[in-house]
């Protein structure tokens, strides 16, 4: 039997893949956060601002592109690009208030 006669053979198959894909997603959030904290602690150390509005608006145009080119969601590109930075900068406010 194949898996395209099987659909609990093709389901079990195709979430192993969305599993794969989860801890893939994890693991380059985690890597992530740990490039931001740097970031964070510079600007903390030279007095910058936590946030950086035009470079945030780049990268959201660059990634609705990115999002456009891979067949995804330009607006689902962007919550989640918004929603990482929000607590990039919730990080970088609490770096530079010493908490």
């Amino acid at each position: 039997m194949t898996d395209d006669a099987d659909p609990t053979a093709t389901l079990l198959r195709l979430r192993a893949s969305i599993d794969n894909i989860d801890a893939a997603l994890i693991y380059l959030l985690a890597e992530r956060f740990r490039c931001t904290k740097q970031v964070g602690e510079l600007k903390a150390e030279h007095g910058l601002p936590p946030s950086d509005p035009a470079r945030e608006e780049q990268q959201i145009a660059r990634l609705r592109r990115l999002a456009e080119d891979a067949d995804l969601d330009p607006e689902f590109a962007q919550k989640w690009f918004t929603f990482v930075v929000a607590e990039v900068i919730r990080h970088h406010t609490a770096v530079a208030d010493g908490r």
